[in-house]
């Protein structure tokens, strides 16, 4: 396949938290797969129309359509988990939103990359999402099989598992993990690449238990606090910002 515009919606996970570049800028999975995709062919063009803290029906109303508008042949929608994390999420619900904007992307002729979430397993608090989180994964690979989208499986990779690819909010993927996620996600779309990217790190010598609760605590005040706060305040980590790459330029 040959792709010469590429668009990326969704929350912070495609704006590329967690990957930080020069200045404040934010690189990210979706800036290193539209380099892959550069590399493999000349002329690409890429825009990422992300935002931190969206949900899946505020990146469908307010990204989808402005993808369209930019006439992409590959679009990555990646969105759902912050809708997830919230009490009382209904991932059927949250899949017939996602089945609508694939269909309206494929109806363009564009090719469609999902991706399933990360398995919480590991994580306290978040780990009690598990069930809706792979509910709502088996949706996305249905989805995909009955459009005819490409599939970024995370659930399934053993390498994200390990803490050293995560940030220290753990809720978001550190430089290593958003570099071998840009990976895989070029795998998911046929591309060659050194398949190394799928090979967990060595084991990390574990910690005493002493430092294991203390880093847990800290956790909880410096991230799960504030984010609970903010849901109490119906206000976004989001709030204010705007695309950090609204026009397809060359990458």
């Amino acid at each position: 396949m040959t792709w010469q515009r590429f668009v990326a919606v969704g929350d912070s996970f495609t704006e590329g938290v967690g990957d930080p570049g020069p200045g404040d800028a934010l690189v990210g999975w979706a800036d290193r797969l539209a380099a892959l995709l550069s590399a493999a062919q000349s002329g690409v063009e890429y825009a990422n129309l992300a935002v931190r803290g969206r949900l899946l029906g505020q990146v469908v109303d307010e990204q989808v359509p402005v993808a369209l508008a930019l006439r992409p042949d590959l679009v990555s929608i990646v969105a759902g988990g912050n809708d997830l994390l919230r009490p009382g999420a209904d991932p059927d619900a949250l899949a017939a939103v996602m089945e609508e904007a694939v269909v309206a992307l494929r109806a363009t002729g564009a090719d469609v990359l999902l991706a399933t979430g990360v398995d919480p397993r590991a994580t306290p608090l978040i780990g009690r999402t598990r069930g809706r989180s792979a509910t709502y994964n088996a949706h996305l690979w249905s989805i995909a099989a009955r459009h005819g989208a490409h599939v970024l499986d995370q659930w399934g990779a053993a390498w994200v598992q390990d803490a050293r690819m995560w940030d220290v909010d753990r809720l978001h993927l550190a430089p290593e993990g958003h570099r071998r996620t840009a990976l895989a996600a070029a795998a998911a779309l046929g591309l060659d690449v050194d398949p190394s990217w799928a090979v967990p790190l060595d084991p990390a010598p574990q910690l005493p238990r002493r430092e294991r609760v203390a880093g847990e605590l800290a956790w909880v005040r410096s991230f799960v606090v504030p984010w609970v706060g903010r849901r109490l305040r119906g206000r976004s980590s989001g709030d204010g910002r705007t695309a950090k790459r609204p026009v397809p330029t060359p990458v």
